[in-house]
C-alpha cells in the first residue's frame, strides 16, 4: 500500500485520568482528508512512546484510520524500573490508560481541528505490540490469570469492536525465572477473549520470558473462541522487521518489507472485520496462499 495519502500528527495531548504520577499524553494521528474515519488505538511495547512505531501508524493513517497513541508510564522517558514500587501496577495503569482514551476520545478529537466530524465512534479498533499487545488483548476480553489459573478482572470495553494483537504473550505456564519474580502478570487467559481479533506471529520470536518456542506467540489465537484470524509471518522476530522504527536498537530482523506486511495485513483485516472494505483481506488471503510459506493465514 503506497503512502500516498497526506496525513498529519498532532501531540501532546493531555487526557483525564486517575491513579497516575504522571498525566497521560497522547498523540493523533489522522489523514487530512476523507470523512467517517474508523478508528485505532495503539498501545506501545515495553518502554516505549507516543513517538514510537512510526511505520505502522503513518501506514494505517493513510490506509484511512486515526490513531491514537498514548505514552505509558512505563516509557523510558519516565524512569519507572522494575525496583520502583509503581512497577508491579504498571501493567493495571497501561489498561487504565486506554480505557480513558475511549472514555474521552470526543474530547481529545475536540483538540484537533475539523477532526470530530470526521470520526466514526462506532469502528474503533485496540491495537498493540509486545506488552502493548497483552494490555490490548485485556480490553478485547482476556483476563490474567493468578497461579492457581483463576480469571482475574474482566477489562473489556464496549466500544472495541475489534483488535489486532502483534507478537501478544502466551500462556504463563512457561515463564523464565525471571519473568516469574518481575511479571507475575504475564499470565494471560484467552478464553473469554470473544471480540474479533487478528494475531500476528513470527516464526523465529524466541521469548527471553518463556522457555517455550516462537508457538507461544500463537497462544492468543489457539486458546480464543472465534472469531479470530493468525497471520504467521515464517522469518519475524518479536520486532517482525522493525515494528517500532527504522534501525532501533532492538531490532534484530530488520526488513522493511515485512514491517509493510505487518501493517497493511493489519489495516486490511481491520477494514474488513469492521465492515468497510472486504477486497485488501481477499487479496492478503491470496498472497498468503500463493507466499510459499513466506506468511500463511489461519482462520477460525
Amino acid at each position: 500500500m503506497p503512502l500516498n495519502r497526506q496525513i498529519v500528527s498532532v501531540k501532546p495531548l493531555t487526557v483525564p485520568t486517575t491513579g497516575r504520577s504522571i498525566p497521560l499524553q497522547v498523540k493523533v494521528t489522522a489523514p487530512i482528508e476523507g470523512d467517517t474515519l474508523p478508528v485505532i488505538v495503539f498501545s506501545h511495547g515495553n518502554a516505549w512512546s507516543m513517538d514510537g512505531y512510526e511505520p505502522l501508524i503513518e501506514r494505517w493513517s493513510a490506509a484511512g484510520f486515526i490513531v491514537v497513541q498514548p505514552t505509558h508510564l512505563d516509557s523510558r522517558r519516565n524512569r519507572i524500573g522494575f525496583d520502583d514500587p509503581r512497577f508491579a501496577g504498571i501493567w493495571r495503569v497501561r489498561i487504565a490508560d486506554l480505557h480513558a482514551i475511549l472514555n474521552h476520545l470526543g474530547d481529545i478529537f475536540d483538540q484537533v481541528g475539523g477532526l470530530p466530524a470526521r470520526a466514526d465512534h462506532t469502528r474503533i479498533a485496540i491495537v498493540g505490540h509486545s506488552w502493548g499487545a497483552q494490555t490490548a488483548g485485556a480490553l478485547l476480553g482476556a483476563r490474567v490469570l493468578d497461579a492457581a489459573g483463576t480469571p482475574g478482572e474482566d477489562y473489556s470495553h464496549p466500544a472495541v469492536k475489534a483488535g489486532a494483537l502483534i507478537a501478544a504473550t502466551g500462556t504463563g505456564d512457561s515463564l523464565t525465572p525471571f519473568a516469574v519474580a518481575h511479571l507475575p502478570f504475564m499470565r494471560p487467559g484467552y478464553a473469554t477473549m470473544t471480540t474479533p481479533a487478528l494475531v500476528v506471529a513470527g516464526g523465529k520470536d524466541q521469548s527471553a520470558m518463556s522457555t517455550r518456542g516462537p508457538d507461544w506467540f500463537t497462544d492468543a489465537y489457539h486458546l480464543s473462541p472465534a472469531p479470530k484470524r493468525l497471520l504467521s509471518i515464517s522469518d519475524g522476530e518479536h520486532t517482525l522487521g522493525g515494528v517500532a522504527g527504522e534501525a532501533v536498537k532492538e531490532t534484530t530482523d530488520e526488513d522493511p518489507a515485512r514491517v509493510a506486511l505487518v501493517a497493511d495485513a493489519v489495516s486490511a483485516y481491520l477494514l474488513d472485520v469492521l465492515g468497510l472494505d472486504s477486497t485488501s483481506w481477499q487479496a492478503w488471503e491470496k498472497q498468503a496462499a500463493d507466499s510459499s510459506g513466506t506468511f500463511t493465514i489461519d482462520t477460525k
